[in-house]
């Protein structure tokens, strides 16, 4: 029984995808997850690895700023949509489950036209443009964020649930620190913060937190700092005995069982798994994504009380040791803002939309 998932371009599009195939795997072995995605998107080099069926096509985003581009656009999605009706016709799907990204609306398109019910599964807190607009024809649509809801326009028969974004859950012992903390070579007294700009790095952050260790690093404070392979040579030498210093961490878990607060990027997945570890953040959003959805994230967790924000443009070196500080001297802080940030986790989210996709796939049959 095959179930096509459409997304990516992005990390951010993609693994979402990934989570909920393997927790449909784990709750129907039935089940038969196939891959829709983008030759020149990040999926190239994910799903070679990730064990499922998979066709990349030549799928390109709306060339909003470029617009005499759009011809790769218009002639890649001629191609793709005959792929996409061969793969229909040889073994038909299910559902469709689609997680935004240009790699997704195609797909969904050809399941509207040909009804075929299909779920969405919306990371951010402002959805993209492909959420909102096929919300209005979805069997189901999952919110990583309740704050979305109110950018959608579903249709009455439209199920919306507010599943949190799906991620691999935490071990149970997530919040034992001490052997998280030995396998990066620090002391159990004081505090570990982790410096994560997403899976290429932020630049702006990288620059920041230079100068800010140059100007001594307070007390007590350890850092796992993740640059970004394109900044890690000129990088590395930060790295000692407080301050590990890495291209790439993976798996992030790693980070995340010795961290007791962090410096990271606001996209939906780093700051859902953050939460689902109870780790307080810091967060600094990055101004050029679509939409400016990452801002509006922070802004939900901050207003949440499980982050502080920091606007890239207001990230500097002083701003960043008083952020640090508060962390580290106002008592209760961090206590108050780990309780929060777990009031906001949804760990079991991929479990809850498998089970949530079972059943629309067992009504269908009807």
């Amino acid at each position: 029984m095959r179930v096509f998932f459409a997304g990516g371009g992005t990390g951010g599009h993609l693994y979402p995808g990934l989570a909920i195939a393997r927790a449909l795997r784990h709750a129907d072995s039935r089940i038969e997850p196939f891959f829709i995605g983008a030759k020149r998107g990040i999926e190239k080099d994910v799903l070679p690895q990730a064990g499922f069926a998979f066709e990349l096509l030549e799928l390109h985003p709306l060339y909003r700023s470029r617009p005499w581009e759009n011809w790769k656009t218009i002639g890649g999605a001629l191609g793709a949509w005959r792929r996409i009706a061969a793969e229909v016709r040889s073994e038909p799907p299910a559902c469709v489950v689609g997680t935004g990204g240009y790699a997704s609306g195609l797909a969904l398109a050809y399941a509207t036209v040909h009804h075929v019910p299909f779920v969405l599964q919306e990371q951010n807190t402002h959805p993209g443009i492909t959420a909102r607009f096929f919300s209005r024809f979805a069997a189901q649509v999952h919110l990583g964020f309740p704050e979305a809801r109110r950018y959608l326009k579903p249709s009455k028969n439209t199920q919306v649930f507010d599943s949190g974004n799906p991620i691999e859950p935490p071990p149970a012992d997530a919040r034992e620190k001490s052997s998280g903390r030995a396998k990066w070579g620090f002391a159990d007294s004081g505090k570990v913060m982790l410096v994560y700009g997403g899976s290429q790095g932020s630049q702006a952050m990288n620059d920041v937190v230079a100068k800010w260790i140059d100007k001594g690093l307070p007390n007590d404070l350890y850092i796992i700092w993740a640059t970004g392979r394109a900044n890690y040579d000129k990088l590395a030498h930060y790295g000692n005995s407080r301050v590990k210093v890495r291209a790439y961490i993976a798996p992030i878990a790693e980070a995340y069982r010795a961290a007791d607060f962090a410096l990271s990027r606001a996209g939906a997945m780093a700051t859902a798994e953050l939460c689902a570890w109870g780790i307080p953040a810091i967060v600094v959003p990055l101004p050029t994504a679509a939409a400016d959805h990452q801002t509006a994230n922070a802004k939900a967790l901050s207003a949440a009380g499980a982050a502080a924000m920091i606007r890239q443009s207001d990230l500097t070196v002083d701003s960043l040791s008083a952020a640090v500080s508060s962390m580290l001297h106002e008592p209760g802080k961090l206590t108050g803002m780990r309780a929060k940030a777990l009031e906001r986790a949804r760990p079991t989210a991929a479990a809850d939309i498998a089970e949530e996709i079972l059943r629309l796939i067992s009504n269908t049959k009807r």
